[in-house]
This record gives C-alpha cells, structure tokens and sequence, in this order.
C-alpha cells in the first residue's frame, strides 16, 4: 500500500499521470472514493500521459467511453448499476484484452465480479479544519501478480507526493 497525498484538482492530475507512464496492455485499474474525490480527475491525468488529446468527462450516463492514446483507454463509471449481474453487459473481460487499459470509477462496488489482478486507487477527502480544501489522499494498492510486479515502480512514481507512513 503507498499512501500519497495531493493538493489539488492538478495535483491528482499530475499523480495520475505519473502512474499511466507505467500502464500496459490489459491493465485494471479501480478508482475508490466518495463523490468528488477526484476518480475523474484521476483519469484526467491519466488519460492525459497517454496522449489522449480529447477532453474527459465522467461516463456517469454512458457507463462507458473508449479514449485512443498510446494505449487504448476504457474508462467506465458504474456508479448508476443496480445489479451485479449487470457488469456482464459491459463486456469487461473484452476489453481487458483489447490491448487498454480499463479504468473503473466507483470499481469497489463490483469488486467481487472484476479479476483479482488490479490497481485500487483510493481517493478521500482530508479533513478540511485542517488541510486546504482540495487536499486528497491517495492510496494506491497492488492486488495481484501483475501489479506486485510493479509495486516499486509505483511507489517510484508516487515518490512526489509520497505521505509519511502513520506511526
């Protein structure tokens, strides 16, 4: 687990993508966190290092948009899905293997129906009586082979906004 920490809307941005520099063909990636936490900014950035050149908006409506860049980028929301059995209709096993990498925002909640073998990527607001207001942290966690692989050079790339270990 590496706990990083950014101090704006760009900051999650710039984290973001740091990360994308290490993405590769059939990736997963879950993004975790309470309504504006900053799961589309997050892919802003992302998308953004991959030299996605069109702006990126939440597929809330759409459950699902399709970006080209280095990597082919599906980014799905599936906030509004009322039922597991409904992730099926988005053919992720698909689009895992179309060469991109997928990204999925409020992913926790189909965690039981998606591969054992992702990047969370937890964003939460920090307490704002104490912090600026656009302060988040971030909390990436490894699950699987494919990412434990990577483990140092994730913590490598979060080194700039890299939180100090709670004692």
């Amino acid at each position: 687990m590496i706990r990083a920490r950014t101090r704006s809307a760009d900051g999650t941005r710039e984290l973001a993508a740091s990360l994308a520099d290490l993405a590769q063909p059939g990736d997963l990636l879950l993004l975790v966190g309470d309504l504006g936490a900053g799961k589309t900014a997050f892919t802003q950035g992302f998308a953004a290092a991959l030299g996605v050149s069109e702006p990126v908006a939440s597929p809330t409506f759409t459950l699902a948009r399709e970006y080209r860049g280095r990597l082919l980028l599906h980014h799905l929301d599936v906030y509004r899905l009322e039922q597991i059995s409904e992730v099926l209709d988005l053919g992720l096993p698909e689009l895992l293997d179309s060469g991109g990498v997928v990204l999925i925002e409020w992913g926790d909640a189909i965690r039981q129906a998606l591969p054992n073998d992702h990047l969370e990527v937890a964003l939460t607001f920090i307490d704002a009586q104490r912090s600026p207001p656009d302060e988040r942290r971030v909390v990436l966690t490894p699950v699987g082979p494919r990412w434990q692989v990577r483990a140092r050079a994730i913590a490598a790339a979060a080194e700039p906004w890299r939180e100090a270990s709670p004692r």
